[in-house]
């Protein structure tokens, strides 16, 4: 067995793939920046990314996927399921070895969980869009706090920045330690040492504008009321907002004068 260590990074893996065949590697796992001690006696074989090399893969799987298909595979990397990189890898290999489309062979179980693991992904950046809620700061700059279940920041900077485009502002995945920055030209990616926890009345006084408090505390009061409590579907509520998103939403979180 072979440990395949990469960056984590999506040209990363397509590099640690095209080294798999070059090196013609066998009953490979991948693990991100370090050997797994649970696997004491592999090899180990270490990537470095090399755009060159990726670019060579993606290039096979143009030839061999619909523009869907080729899709899916970058949105089933970013779901980050438990051996997302050793399922896709066994469907490239099955692509490249097939001389037919295999996206529609749901019989076999790694171009199934793909498409599921990009399904996923799809749906949490779906939710992203819709659960975002900026806060404007002294400096002019919108900020936003998400911790999704998969890594959506790279699909969704695009309708941020068309939605926002007269607007600095930064989206923070607080789970990855990472966010988009939005300069009213460009959009980057950053990495801030970042307290997503801090939430005191005082450390909010001295970085919010002086009206977020006023329009945090409107948008509650508007949420309030339209909603109707004899129309309430807690159930149904949950489904399409689960609570593990309630503490970045404006509207579930209590008055910023209520916090000590």
């Amino acid at each position: 067995m072979t440990q395949v260590i990469y960056d984590g990074s999506y040209e990363g893996w397509l590099t640690a793939v095209f080294e798999i065949y070059e090196y013609k590697l066998k009953d490979v796992v991948f693990a991100k920046n370090e050997a797994s001690g649970a696997l004491l006696f592999s090899n180990i074989h270490t990537v470095i990314t090399d755009n060159a090399k990726a670019d060579r893969v993606l290039e096979g799987l143009i030839k061999k996927l619909s523009s869907a298909g080729f899709y899916n595979v970058y949105s089933a990397f970013l779901s980050e399921l438990n051996q997302i990189e050793e399922t896709l890898f066994r469907f490239v290999a099955y692509a490249f070895s097939s001389s037919i489309n295999i996206e529609q062979d749901l019989s076999n179980n790694d171009v199934l969980n793909v498409r599921k693991a990009a399904h996923l992904t799809g749906k949490e950046s779906h939710r992203m869009k819709a659960f975002v809620r900026f806060k404007l700061t002294k400096d002019e700059l919108y900020y936003a706090i998400v911790e999704p279940d998969c890594n959506v920041l790279p699909i969704i900077e695009k309708h941020f920045k068309n939605r926002y485009a007269d607007q600095r502002w930064l989206i923070y995945d607080s789970k990855r330690k990472y966010g988009i920055y939005y300069d009213l030209e460009n959009v980057s990616t950053v990495e801030i040492k970042f307290d997503s926890e801090t939430s005191s009345s005082k450390f909010l006084a001295e970085i919010f504008d002086e009206d977020e408090e006023f329009f945090q505390n409107l948008w509650r009061n508007y949420f309030s009321s339209v909603n109707i409590e004899s129309r309430k579907n807690t159930k149904l509520h949950l489904q399409h907002i689960p609570k593990r998103y309630w503490k970045n939403l404006t509207e579930k979180i209590p008055d910023l004068k209520n916090r000590k």
